[in-house]
This record gives C-alpha cells, structure tokens and sequence, in this order.
C-alpha cells in the first residue's frame, strides 16, 4: 500500500476538487459558493522619469463590498511593482505578497463569512506559490545585481500560461531598471502587451477614455499622477465594480514613493458636520455567571483497593 502510495505519481495542473464539490452543493438545492473579486480599475503609465501606477479600493463579493480599502499595488522587488484584477486570492497570490499578517489585515475590513471561504484558498495559495516575488529576491542574492522588469514579466507570464486562464489574475506591471522605465499588461492566459500607458479590470474603458484623449510623451511627474488618478477616478464614477479611493505608485531609478489613498473621492459625510454620539449606554439589569471549569480537591490517604 505505501509501495502504491509512493509510485502514485503527482497531481499537476489546476485542481478542479472545488467545482465538483460546488456541484454537489447545487444538487442538494444549497447555493454555490461565491468568491471576492477586486472588481477593479487599474493603470499605468510612463513618464520622463520613470512609471506611475494606480488603482482604485474597492473590493466585491457579488452585489456586496466586501473590502472598501483594499490594496490592489504589490510589491514584488524594489524597483518594480505590480497592479492586480480579477479574483482577489489569485491576484495576490500570482505575485507573492502574502504573508500570514495580510490575513489579520484582511480580518479588519472583511465579515468573517468571507474569511472562512477564503482562507483555505490563501494558504494553499501560499504553499504551493510563494512566486514571484520571493523568487526575484533569490535571483537578487545569486546574481548580486538589480532585479530586472523582464525578468518579472516571463515569471509571471509562464505561470498565468500554464493554468490556461483558469487563474483569474489580469496584471499591470511597471518598474524601474538598468535599461529604463518599463510598462507591461498581463492578461490571465499569458498573453502579455507592452505600452507607454495601459489599464485593466472592469473599469478599464473609463480609464482608456481619459488616457487616450490626454497622455504625451514627456509628461512630468506631477501631470502623470495628476493623468493617473484623473483616470482611476473616471473608473470609479463610471463603473460599479470599482470605487473608493486612489492609490498611486511612483517609481524612479533608485526611488520608490507609494502615495496609499492619495485621493478620496467619495468621503463619508454626515448631516451634522460633528457626527454623531450616542451617550446613554444599555443598562446592566443582571448578572449571571457560569464557571465553565469547577476546581476538584484530591484528597489522598484512605484505604488501599483489594487486588
């Protein structure tokens, strides 16, 4: 038996375990599982210094908002960065930046219903990938040398590749290297395109719109963030799958600088400028309470059992 065990030879490919438990569930008359999607506008764009990267905050469960502040800019080496739509657990996964800490991040924002969903799929995520970015840093401590944005790209392509578009992760990659400035869209089948500026996920035609009519070569740093976060928000008030706030990401040789809800465009206001307070509190009409564990005293001596 273990002979068979051992000879068995390993299972590859994306697993298909969760659609034929989904369809068992559908059977039974109970609703299929959903998952938490980013929803998503994100861009990018090259200017005379380098690349700027954005995104909206906003992630969906459905009808529901699931995460209000998200962060949809990954790190994957210091140089380079990488914006993710498509299927939250994918997106983070496919670049590398979980750590056990996101998961308590996560826990912040997002009901516990969701968390028991996804948390299997996270781990296994962790366990079986760990991908780019970690193995950028190890290509960095071989070669000695800054990580290079192409590098990043054919990690990320072959991977996407392989799965056959089943990994929902749609991908927005810029950095900063020896050669210069670098923009990439990575779509989740492998297909990869490379661009002066690019957008991805539900609320890429609003961001295109806004690109298209306004980008020039040469543009400052102050007009690329102002272009970029001109487009995440045209996103974010034209498509339902995007909203909240902007973050941006400025990179250029050397430097990193990452502007986390640069802009807030829909704040929350109240009718009174103040808020609100609430001062009575409920009051306590009793008190019950039941030790769950009793303290049992030992008492030895007496006499010894018969044999």
């Amino acid at each position: 038996m273990i002979r068979e065990a051992m000879e068995m030879p390993p299972k590859g490919g994306f697993s298909f375990d969760l659609c034929k438990r989904n369809d068992m569930l559908v059977k039974k008359g109970l609703k299929e599982p959903s998952f938490l999607k980013t929803g998503t506008t994100i861009v990018g764009l090259i200017f005379k210094d380098g690349v700027i990267l954005g995104a909206d905050t906003r992630a969906t469960e459905g009808p529901i908002v699931a995460d209000k502040n998200c962060e949809k800019i990954h790190y994957m080496a210091p140089n380079i960065y990488c914006c993710g739509a498509g299927t939250a657990a994918d997106t983070e996964a496919v670049t590398g930046t979980h750590n056990f800490c996101s998961l308590s991040r996560c826990n912040q924002h997002v009901p516990f219903y969701f968390i028991c969903l996804f948390s299997a799929n996270f781990i296994l995520q962790w366990l079986f990938l760990d991908m780019v970015s970690s193995q950028l840093k190890l290509h960095r401590y071989h070669t000695g040398r800054e990580s290079r944005v192409v590098t990043a790209l054919s990690l990320l392509k072959s991977h996407l590749f392989s799965y056959q578009g089943y990994v929902s992760a749609a991908l927005v990659l810029g950095g900063v290297d020896v050669t210069g400035p670098h923009l990439h869209t990575i779509y989740p089948h492998g297909s990869t395109d490379t661009l002066p500026f690019a957008t991805m996920g539900s609320g890429s035609l609003a961001a295109m719109a806004v690109f298209e009519s306004k980008y020039r070569e040469g543009l400052t740093r102050d007009e690329g963030v102002k272009l970029v976060s001109e487009a995440i928000c045209s996103g974010i008030f034209n498509d339902l799958g995007s909203g909240s706030n902007v973050d941006i990401c400025v990179i250029t040789q050397g430097e990193k600088e990452y502007l986390r809800n640069h802009m807030l465009p829909n704040p929350r206001t109240y009718i009174s400028e103040k808020g609100y307070s609430f001062s009575k509190k409920t009051e306590v009409l009793r008190t019950k309470i039941t030790p769950l564990r009793e303290m049992v005293e030992v008492i030895e001596g007496g006499d010894a059992m018969e044999e």
